[in-house]
C-alpha cells in the first residue's frame, strides 16, 4: 500500500480574483507564500475552495504551474480531479500532466446519487487509472450522496493507491468507525474545521483546511499539540476560533475566508458568480475576531 504523504495542516486554497473578474496572480503568489512561511504541510488545489467549477481550463493548468513553481518541491501537492462521470473523470486522468503533483482528491459523485456499490466502484475505476495516490472526499453537504464507513474501508482495503479520505461528513460516529476499521496506512483528513480539534483526537491525521488559507500559523500549532498529546493547549487555540468557525461558512465558502484575507490586506474580496462576498455584518464581526486572534 502507498504511504500517505498528506498529513498534519493541508491548505484548500482559493484563487484570488481582481475587481475585473480575471485571476489575480501577484496575490496568488502572495498567499502561497505567506503560507509556506507560517507553517502549511501539504497543499489541496482546484477544489471546492478554490471555485474550480468557475475556472477555465487554461486558468487550472496556471494555477497549478504556479502552485507547483512556487512551492518548488518544499511540500506535497494534492489536486482536485473528480466529477459524476466515471469515465469522464479516468479520461481526464489519462490526460492530465501531473507533474509536480503528489495525489489526487477525488469527490464523491454529485446530482446523480449513486448507491454504495456505485460509489465503491467509481472510485475503484478511478485508483485504477490512477498515476498517484488517491486521497477520497466525502461531502454529502455538497453532493447529496454520504460515502458509508463501510464502503472507505473497503475501498482502503482493496485499493492499494486510496491512502486516505477527506472527511466532511459531519459524524465523529461515522469518523470514528473509519478510523477503528481502516487499514494501518490509511488516514482520515478532517474536512470540516471545527471538527479539526475532536477528529485529530480521535486519530485523524490532519486537515484539508479553509482558515489555513488566513491564520495558518494558528491552526498548525493546535494541530501540532494534539499530534504531542498536548491537548489542553491545543483545546484553547480551538476555543478561540469558535466563533470564527461558524461565521467563516455562514454566507458560503469560500466567501468568508476571502474576506478575511481581504480585511488582512492578502487579496480583494472578489468571488465569481454564483458565488458573491460575504455579507458586511459578517466581514465586520470577522474584523473584531481577527483583531483579538492577534493580540
Amino acid at each position: 500500500m502507498a504511504q500517505n504523504i498528506f498529513r498534519g495542516l493541508g491548505i484548500a486554497l482559493i484563487t484570488p480574483f481582481k475587481s475585473d473578474g480575471s485571476v489575480d496572480w501577484e496575490a496568488l503568489e502572495r498567499v502561497v507564500k505567506y503560507q509556506i512561511e507560517s507553517g502549511a504541510d501539504f497543499f489541496c488545489i482546484l477544489a471546492t475552495t478554490g471555485e474550480t467549477p468557475c475556472l477555465t481550463a487554461d486558468e487550472k493548468v496556471r494555477i497549478k504551474e504556479t502552485v507547483v513553481r512556487l512551492v518548488d518541491g518544499k511540500l506535497p501537492i494534492l489536486m482536485g480531479c473528480g466529477g459524476n462521470n466515471t469515465a469522464a473523470v479516468v479520461e481526464e486522468i489519462k490526460n492530465t500532466d501531473w507533474s509536480g503533483i503528489d495525489g489526487i482528491l477525488s469527490v464523491c459523485p454529485y446530482y446523480n446519487k449513486p448507491s454504495q456499490e456505485g460509489l465503491y466502484q467509481h472510485f475503484k475505476r478511478i485508483a485504477a487509472a490512477s498515476p498517484l495516490p488517491v486521497v477520497l472526499y466525502n461531502v454529502p453537504g455538497r453532493t447529496g450522496i454520504n460515502l458509508k464507513s463501510q464502503t472507505t474501508i473497503r475501498l482502503a482495503n482493496d485499493c492499494p493507491n486510496i491512502v486516505a479520505i477527506k472527511e466532511a461528513c459531519g459524524s465523529l460516529e461515522q469518523v470514528d468507525e473509519i478510523i477503528k476499521g481502516k487499514p494501518a496506512d490509511f488516514d482520515v483528513l478532517s474536512g470540516d474545521d471545527a471538527l479539526t480539534f475532536s477528529m485529530v483526537a480521535s486519530g485523524a491525521a490532519g486537515v484539508i483546511s479553509v482558515i489555513g488559507n488566513a491564520l495558518p500559523k494558528e491552526f498548525s500549532r493546535m494541530i501540532r499539540y494534539e499530534f504531542r498529546g498536548e491537548y489542553e493547549p491545543a483545546r484553547r487555540i480551538h476555543h478561540r476560533f469558535t466563533e470564527l468557525y461558524s461565521l467563516l461558512f455562514v454566507d458560503g465558502n469560500p466567501a468568508g475566508v476571502k474576506a478575511l484575507l481581504s480585511e488582512m490586506g492578502m487579496i480583494e474580496n472578489e468571488l465569481r458568480l454564483p458565488l458573491v462576498p460575504t455579507k458586511v455584518t459578517t466581514k465586520q464581526k470577522m474584523a473584531e475576531i481577527l483583531k483579538e486572534l492577534r493580540l
